[in-house]
C-alpha cells in the first residue's frame, strides 16, 4: 500500500528519515565519536596485547629471584600488589600464605613496585616461615605491570599507582586469566583462584 503525505504526495524512500536506516538510534555526534573511539581501542587492544613470555624478579634485599620458564608445567599466579604501605594487601597476602600449600600445582608470585627498603618494612609484618617461602618481588617503577597492561591510574594514599591485579599464567607459560580490581578491596579470593585453576586443569 502507498503512503501519502498530509499534502497527498506520495512520500519517496529518498526523504525517510536517516534513523529509519540504521540498526540502532541515531546518537548525539560527540557520544556516537566517543562510542567508535571506545570500540576502535578495545579493538586495537585485543589485536596488539602481548604478555611477556619470560621475566626475571629479584626478591626485596637480594634474597633470590623468580624465572617465569622455570615454572613451566605449573600454573603461576602473580599478584601485583599496591605501592605503599597497604594493610588490605597484608591481609591478601597472608590468606594466600596459609591456603598455598592446598595448590601445589600453583606457584604464587607477589610483587611490589616499592624500594628493597619499604618491602621489608612492610614484608616484616608477615610470617617469617611464610615469607621464606614466599618472597615479596620486587617490580622496580612497576615496569612488569606495565609490560602486562595493568590499568594505571588508581588514587592510593597521596599517590597515582596501578589498580591490583593478579594474572594467571598457565602451564604453558601463556597468560590464561586475569582479575583487574576496580578499587583496593576488589582482590580475587584464594578460593576463586582454586576455582580457576581446577577449571582450566580438566
Amino acid at each position: 500500500m502507498r503512503s501519502w503525505g498530509r499534502e497527498g504526495r506520495q512520500k519517496s524512500p529518498l526523504r525517510r528519515k536517516k534513523s529509519e536506516y540504521l540498526p540502532f538510534p541515531a546518537l548525539p555526534a560527540r557520544r556516537a565519536m566517543k562510542h567508535l573511539l571506545a570500540v576502535l581501542l578495545l579493538v586495537t587492544f585485543s589485536a596488539t596485547a602481548a604478555t611477556p613470555e619470560d621475566f626475571t624478579v629479584r626478591a626485596a634485599a637480594g634474597k633470590g629471584s623468580f624465572t617465569l620458564k622455570e615454572a613451566r608445567g605449573k600454573f603461576v599466579a602473580i599478584h601485583f600488589l599496591l605501592k605503599t604501605e597497604c594493610p588490605l594487601c597484608l591481609k591478601h597476602t597472608r590468606d594466600y600464605f596459609t591456603k598455598a600449600p592446598t595448590l601445589p600445582n600453583a606457584v604464587q608470585l607477589f610483587l611490589k613496585p616499592d624500594s628493597d627498603n619499604e618491602i621489608e618494612a612492610w614484608a616484616a609484618k608477615l610470617p617469617a616461615e611464610d615469607l621464606a617461602k614466599n618472597p615479596i618481588y620486587r617490580d622496580p617503577y612497576a615496569k612488569l605491570a606495565k609490560a602486562f597492561d595493568i590499568p594505571d591510574g588508581y588514587k592510593f594514599h597521596g599517590q597515582v599507582v596501578h589498580y591490583p591485579a593478579t594474572v594467571l599464567i598457565g602451564p604453558d607459560g601463556k597468560e590464561v586469566f586475569r582479575h583487574v580490581g576496580k578499587s583496593n578491596s576488589d582482590r580475587l579470593s584464594f578460593e576463586a583462584l582454586a576455582a580457576k585453576v581446577a577449571e582450566l586443569s580438566k
